[in-house]
């Protein structure tokens, strides 16, 4: 079994405003990107999973057959810059993700 970490060739988060977070998942060949869709494990659930959220706060999980590629963007629990935030840019919330095993 491989990890997401090592199937993707790019794995990243930013923000999508200063409310919402936004996780790319890309990859550079049809045969990887195949294998994590039809897993099964990049799901809303396992979303709400991985971050302790509920269901209304994944805004939106995408497959993106043409790009070789998945979007889901997720609530932020505190705003961007707001006190207590600390990660800005959101640049350093795709980590839960990294060891999905497929």
């Amino acid at each position: 079994m491989r990890t997401l970490y090592e199937l993707a060739k790019v794995l990243r988060s930013k923000n999508s405003g200063p409310f919402e977070l936004t996780l790319d998942i890309l990859f550079d060949s049809i045969e990887n990107y195949q294998l994590v869709k039809d897993s099964g494990k990049i799901s809303v659930k396992a979303i709400c999973d991985l971050y302790n959220l509920s269901k209304e706060e994944v805004r939106h999980l995408v497959f993106y057959d043409q790009a070789l590629g998945v979007k889901i963007t997720i609530l932020r629990d505190i705003p961007s810059g707001s006190i207590g935030d600390r990660d800005v840019y959101g640049a350093q919330q795709h980590a839960p993700l990294m060891n999905i095993r497929f």
